[in-house]
This record gives structure tokens, C-alpha cells and sequence, in this order.
């Protein structure tokens, strides 16, 4: 550790934002990463504690202690090889991450965790300035072939993996860009596309092959794919949208959260939208209280919505964690995104009962209390509410990967409509048909990215294997 002391003498230092009056005018990343200095205080609040539970709450078990100590010291050279050893992708959840590492810190039994993805921030973005990131080239190719069918953080992290190990990669992207939802979901002002472009960079100059327009199961058939490739990866996330089965649900203003954040990511890069949904002067109603609603809560705002209501089917957590009862495990406690700071009308324990219409355009939604009781919910009785509504986002999560593409694969499903495919033991991440595996989304359902990291990693190690007989890659 650096400073024995430093836990006692340093608070924690959040990092700084934009003003909400500035940052709602585009859709620019407004978090500002901590100077040199800030992140050698936060390095420094690091105990040696013992057993780092930071390594173990993060699900690629990144070597937090280490770099914190590496950064405290301001050897910030060697804390992005330390950082880059378990995460090929910092920049992403170095933003995006919700920080499971956080709430397994030590220090946070009693006191305000180790700032650690606002360390992993600045160790990446002083990397890139400095042009520390490099291609890592594999000079023994193996003569094997692997196709990745999706390009996000999973199909990402798996194709620079086998690359790295000397095997030929493509990567299959069904839209005209790479990135998946890292691309088309999240917007720009949580993280900025240019993060992506750069990776791209660097793993087309370690040989993966990138080829765009390229739908599996639709525009390119999977006995191609099978016949052309040792081995094929599928990790195209978990894109089939939870609906809402009420009366009203066909009405104009109806939609998916993602038929209105992706095209605005869309124009974002420069492409015209015809249709675009704009929420410009309108009352909005997001149904979801995940990160997606967020999602569209911050781009309403930056629309101009002349309201935002935000429902979630759930009780409102509670404002702080019992600690004592959840440590080391990620807590179930109010979580206020920077979207909600801009400005939302949050509601906890609501269902929707009915959409209204007028000339087939939604224009209001009829909503009531429920009560939860042993786990059972029951509506309160004469709670019903009616409200304006002249745009309503659907963001109650996903539910499976489209099942089109595991169909066309022949691939086993579990009961959720997953690709099965276990992560112990002999042929993890393999499927039920012979040389395709699994990973992702695609695999566990719905998640985070730094799982998607992980498991892209962790399949790409079983490929290897499948296609070697070992692997020179981490586990």
C-alpha cells in the first residue's frame, strides 16, 4: 500500500461534472476525470486490508490494490499494464460500470469506498494521452479461423483475445457500425463513440477483420458462417425488449426504449433519422426505473421534453444499505443517476393500467398503487391516477437474445431462452452444436458490461483450448 495513514486522512473525492444548464445543450461526455493529484489522494485512501474484496466483487477480478498503489506513486506507466492485464476495455467501464468493486471495498463497512472506477478513469484516459496503448501483435499464427457474431463489449473482448493468441478473427456486425449497444444503446453524453473507434484501431492492427451489415440469420446464413470458420463465437447480446401487454399498447407514441436512444446515437454520428422520435415539447413517460429509463430520461431532457415521469414497478429501495447485512455484495439502495439530476418526476410502486388514445395517438396513461407484500403485489385499492402522456418508453429491461439466431445455429436454449452453454468444467462457453460458443448477454441474459468483458475473455480462453489443446491466454 502507499500511504499507511491515508484512509484516515483522506476523504472520498467524487469526480467533478458539468453544470446541468451546460451539459444539457449536446450530447458530450460532462464527467471530468481527477487530476494527477486527486487520483494519487484517492490511491493512497487503499488499505492493505488483507483480502482485497475489490478483486472479488469485480467479475473480472481486476488487480485494484495494485494499481491504486502504482497510481499513488504516480508510476502511472506501469498501473495500465496492471489495469490492462484483466480488462481489455477500461475506457468503457472506467465509465459506464455501476462499480460492484466499490461496495465490496473494505473501507466501505464504515466509511465511503476507495473511489476505485474513478482511479480506473484517469489511469486509461492518461494511457490514451500518452499513446501508451499499443497493438499487441501476434507474431505465430495458428492458421485457425474464428468468426464473433456481435460486436460488443463481449464479442469485443473475445475477438482481441483470440487475436492476441495467433488466430484469425472476423468479427460479424449486423448494423453499418461496430459497437453494438456499447454503440447504438448507451448515449454519448455517458460515453462518447470516439472510445470505440479507438479500440477498433488498435485490434484491425493486431488482424481482427471487422465486417459491418453482416446479419447472421437474416442477411448471411449460419451454415456459412459454420463452413467457413474453426470455430464461431456468438455474442449478440440479449436484445429481445421486455413489452408491456395493456390496452393502448398499439397507439402512436408507444415504443421500445431503444427505437428512441438508438436513432438519436445515430444522429449523434452523423446519420439523418427521417422518423426520429423527438420528445421535444412533450410529456414524457418512461416505464423502468434500470439504466436504460435513465438513458431516456437524459436524452429527453437534452430534447426539450416539457415533462419527464419516470415509473418503476418496485418499491423505492431504501436511501442507504444495512451495511452490516450486505457487505460485501452489491446492495439494494436508491441509486440517483446524473440523468435524474437533470430533471425527472420519479415514482416507485406504480403499475400501468391502460394507455389512452385519441385518433390512434397515445395521450395520456392511466396508472395505479400496488403494495408488496411477501413478494406478492396487489393493487391499492382506488389509487388510480391519470396523467398526460404524449410519448411513452417502454425500458423494462430484456428479456432473451433474439431466438431467431439461436434457432438458425441449431443451439440448445435454457429455460430462459438463453443459449445454454455452462462456464465449469470441460468445454465451457460450448454450446450444443459442435465448434459454436457462447458468451454475453447472449449466455446469462441481461447484464452488465463488465460481465460481457469478462465472459468474452473467459469464452475466448475456451476456444482456444477447443481449437490448441491449451491456451496461452488468462484465465
Amino acid at each position: 500500500m502507499g500511504k499507511v495513514t491515508g484512509f484516515m486522512e483522506f476523504k472520498r473525492l467524487s469526480e467533478a461534472n458539468l453544470p446541468v444548464p451546460e451539459r444539457v445543450k449536446n450530447y458530450k461526455e460532462f464527467v471530468l476525470h481527477l487530476t494527477d493529484d486527486q487520483a494519487k489522494q484517492q490511491g493512497a485512501r487503499c488499505m492493505d486490508c488483507g483480502i482485497p474484496f475489490c478483486t472479488t466483487g469485480c467479475p473480472i477480478n481486476n488487480i485494484i490494490p495494485d494499481w491504486n498503489d502504482l497510481v499513488y506513486h504516480q508510476d502511472w506507466r506501469s498501473a495500465i499494464d496492471v489495469l490492462h492485464s484483466t480488462n481489455n476495455f477500461p475506457e468503457f467501464t472506467g465509465r459506464i460500470c455501476p462499480a460492484p468493486c466499490e461496495a465490496a471495498c473494505t473501507l466501505n463497512i464504515n466509511d465511503d469506498a476507495v473511489g476505485i472506477k474513478s482511479i480506473e478513469h484517469a489511469i486509461i484516459d492518461k494511457a490514451w494521452e500518452n499513446d501508451w496503448v499499443k497493438p499487441q501483435v501476434n507474431p505465430n499464427k495458428t492458421g485457425k479461423k474464428v468468426a464473433v457474431v456481435g460486436s460488443g463489449p463481449a464479442g469485443l473482448a473475445a475477438a482481441q483475445q483470440l487475436a492476441r493468441a495467433g488466430h484469425s478473427v472476423v468479427v460479424l456486425e449486423k448494423n453499418s457500425r461496430i459497437g453494438g449497444l456499447l454503440r447504438y444503446g448507451i448515449p454519448d453524453f455517458k460515453m462518447e463513440k470516439s472510445h470505440i473507434d479507438r479500440r477498433m484501431a488498435q485490434m484491425q492492427a493486431e488482424g481482427v477483420e471487422f465486417r459491418v451489415n453482416q446479419h447472421v440469420g437474416e442477411t448471411v446464413k449460419a451454415d456459412d458462417v459454420l463452413a467457413e470458420f474453426d470455430a464461431v463465437v456468438l455474442a449478440a447480446g440479449a436484445e429481445q425488449p421486455r413489452d408491456l401487454p395493456v390496452t393502448g399498447r398499439e397507439l402512436d407514441g408507444v415504443h421500445f426504449a431503444m427505437d428512441f436512444l438508438t436513432p438519436q446515437n445515430k444522429v449523434v454520428a452523423g446519420d439523418v433519422i427521417p422518423d426520429q422520435i423527438k420528445a421535444t415539447g412533450k410529456h414524457v413517460v418512461v416505464i423502468g426505473g434500470g439504466d436504460t429509463g435513465s438513458d431516456c430520461v437524459g436524452t429527453s431532457n437534452r430534447h426539450g421534453a416539457l415533462s419527464i415521469a419516470q415509473f418503476e414497478l418496485m418499491p423505492q429501495p431504501p436511501e442507504k444499505e444495512n451495511k452490516e447485512l450486505v457487505w460485501p455484495n452489491w446492495p439494494l439502495k436508491l441509486r440517483t443517476s446524473s440523468s435524474h439530476e437533470e430533471g425527472a418526476n420519479r415514482d416507485w410502486s406504480v403499475t400501468t393500467k391502460e394507455l389512452i388514445g385519441e385518433n390512434g395517438k397515445v395521450v395520456a396513461l392511466k396508472a395505479a398503487r400496488v403494495e408488496w407484500k411477501d413478494g406478492k403485489m396487489s393493487e391499492v385499492p382506488g389509487s388510480e391516477f391519470t396523467m398526460p402522456a404524449d410519448l411513452v418508453f417502454l425500458a423494462m429491461g430484456f428479456v432473451s437474445p433474439v431466438q431467431k439466431l439461436l434457432e438458425v445455429f441449431g443451439v440448445e436454449k435454457d429455460q430462459r431462452g438463453n443459449a445454454k452453454a455452462t462456464t465449469d468444467g470441460e468445454g465451457c462457453y460450448k454450446t450444443s452444436k459442435e465448434k459454436v460458443f457462447a458468451a454475453g448477454d447472449v449466455r446469462r441474459g441481461q447484464s452488465l458490461v463488465v460481465w460481457a468483458i469478462r465472459e468474452g475473455r473467459q469464452a475466448a480462453r475456451a476456444v482456444d483450448e477447443f481449437l490448441m489443446g491449451s491456451s496461452v491466454l488468462p484465465r
